[in-house]
């Protein structure tokens, strides 16, 4: 069999597994894909990011169930059940690794390598960053340090790779390296396109949970969101659902994060007030001018994020979203 044949074949057995909801097998046939070292079409990769997002997604909420319960029979002083848990826990820590291992090699070895552009180069640095961040959600101690910081070396080679100056300074803060960093980055897409945009959603969320930094998630999150409004003309009609989605889990998370922010001394978002109070993006036309239509919601702590509940901050796959 030839090997665009036999692309063909494990392209098609993927989309048949996804509408079976087989996802495993939908990951396998897509890494035979991947490691016939050619360049994946727009489709491919999202068919590979959606059957992992699904493969680690059931796992991390196993994971979550798990921890919950845990300190749960802790609290109660039930030992012997907790002997249980972190035996049952460390079986779905083990195959959180291996799948994030697994990903992690595959674009290493096979998808930057055989990547050609510059919008799949950095769907694939964004990927690392968030597989490595998952590994950072259960690790421990040094693991877990170690897992974050190359989480933001995939971060941030995405951002050098795809972002403007202004948000490669915030990301490169902490490391005081913004001189050397602004001549390489570059703005390579619109503040509206979905990978620049899930980037931002994703890199905000790993300060919030991993880092415990929610000034600069927000920061980063707010960022993005005010660029793309301030550009709506940019959003092209094949990215239009997308881009408003991410744009909306942006504001859900800036909703929820800003309650955390300490109420003196620390950065105010005064430009987020008209954006926080409002549920549903659309865009429409007005005299052949995009313009954003915003409609009411109800106040924090509502049914999807009820008040003296954990919420657990919103975030995306590029692709399929």
């Amino acid at each position: 069999m030839s090997n665009e044949k036999e692309r063909e074949t494990h392209v098609y057995m993927a989309k048949l597994a996804e509408q079976a909801e087989r996802y495993e097998e939908m990951v396998e046939s897509m890494k035979s894909v991947a490691k016939l070292n050619v360049e994946l079409t727009v489709e491919e990769r999202n068919l590979l990011s959606v059957g992992y997002k699904n493969v680690i997604g059931a796992r991390r909420a196993s994971w979550r169930i798990m921890s919950s319960i845990e300190q749960k029979e802790e609290s109660k002083g039930n030992e012997s059940n907790v002997n249980l848990i972190k035996g049952y826990r460390k079986k779905v820590e083990d195959e959180l690794a291996k799948i994030c291992s697994d990903i992690l090699e595959i674009i290493d070895k096979h998808l930057i390598p055989s990547s050609g552009s510059g919008e799949a180069t950095v769907f694939y640095y964004k990927m690392k960053g968030d597989y490595f961040r998952y590994l950072a959600e259960f690790k421990t101690d040094q693991e877990r340090k170690d897992a974050s910081e190359m989480s933001l070396k995939g971060y941030e080679a995405h951002a050098l790779l795809l972002l403007g100056s202004v948000w490669y300074e915030c990301m490169m803060e902490s490391r005081k390296e913004w001189n050397a960093a602004s001549a390489a980055a570059n703005s390579d897409l619109p503040s509206t396109h979905p990978i620049r945009l899930g980037l931002a959603l994703n890199f905000s969320v790993f300060y919030y949970e991993i880092m415990n930094s929610p000034e600069r998630a927000c920061h980063l999150a707010k960022q993005a969101f005010d660029e793309a409004i301030a550009e709506l003309d940019s959003l092209s009609e094949e990215s239009y659902k997308d881009s408003t989605l991410i744009m909306q889990l942006l504001r859900d998370n800036l909703t929820l994060w800003t309650s955390d922010l300490p109420e003196d001394g620390g950065t105010s978002y005064p430009s987020l007030l008209p954006y926080l109070s409002f549920d549903c993006l659309t865009l429409t036309y007005v005299n052949e001018t995009k313009i954003a239509i915003f409609f009411p919601t109800q106040n924090v702590g509502d049914e999807n994020h009820p008040k003296g509940e954990e919420s657990k901050s919103a975030e995306t796959e590029v692709g399929r979203t």
